[in-house]
């Protein structure tokens, strides 16, 4: 189960001289694994999604500090997604105000998102600038819908970090068939987790036999524990 946004702090991030956003911080509960996870939004909805929420409170519930923020276009309650240098420029700023933020100082950082927000994600990683230990994709929008010749692939191999994608079997932005053949040069090779059934923003049909609650809940474990996997193993005492 997720939190609500009554139970994240906000935080409000300054984009360049004139604009201004807010974040949402998800404390990690219970034992925190001292990692961060900032995750952007998708192009239809800012984050107060519900989808967002429960992702964010998913994996505070599993000892991980989950960020969340709204795009500027979103912030201002525009339509329309703004230009990707634009969208680039908020995600950096929203990583220099979790920096910066106390109780988040000396975290580990994971970044990505839904969809657009974690394909702008990972072109400001392909810039190098980021400071991210890892990336993790919920719905990679690989292409638009119909249009599987348009890939959004270019700045892939520039990442060479790892990344775990979380895809959907029928999404018709990409399916896990068709990240294969792409994944496959990259390096360090990706992880794929597969959602029988789950479309682009993982819903499941009555027939697929699971209920979309227990869908949810493999997708905060598999974060979970792909995110607990890239760090230092610890010692025992």
């Amino acid at each position: 189960m997720g939190q609500t946004t009554g139970m994240a702090e906000p935080l409000k991030v300054r984009v360049g001289e004139h604009e201004q956003v807010t974040a949402l911080h998800y404390a990690a509960a219970g034992a925190r694994a001292g990692v961060t996870v900032l995750l952007g939004h998708g192009a239809g909805a800012d984050q107060h999604h519900p989808f967002m929420v429960e992702l964010a409170g998913g994996l505070a519930a599993r000892g991980l500090d989950a960020v969340t923020f709204n795009f500027v276009y979103t912030e201002e309650q525009r339509g329309t997604p703004d230009r990707a240098p634009r969208l680039e420029a908020c995600v950096r700023a929203v990583l220099e105000r979790v920096r910066t933020h106390a109780p988040l100082a000396g975290n580990a950082l994971v970044i990505g998102g839904k969809s657009m927000g974690g394909r702008i994600a990972s072109m400001v990683a392909a810039g190098g600038d980021d400071g991210a230990i890892g990336l993790v994709f919920v719905g990679y929008p690989l292409h638009p819908p119909k249009q599987p010749h348009k890939l959004r692939i270019a700045h892939l191999p520039a990442i060479g970090r790892p990344m775990l994608f979380v895809q959907g079997e029928r999404d018709a932005f990409g399916t896990p068939a068709e990240l294969a053949p792409i994944l496959d040069g990259l390096r360090p090779r990706p992880d794929v987790h597969v959602i029988p059934w789950g479309d682009h923003s993982l819903k499941v049909p009555k027939k697929s036999g699971r209920t979309q609650a227990e869908v949810h809940t493999e997708v905060y474990d598999t974060i979970a524990a792909w995110v607990q996997s890239l760090l230092p193993k610890r010692r025992s005492t």
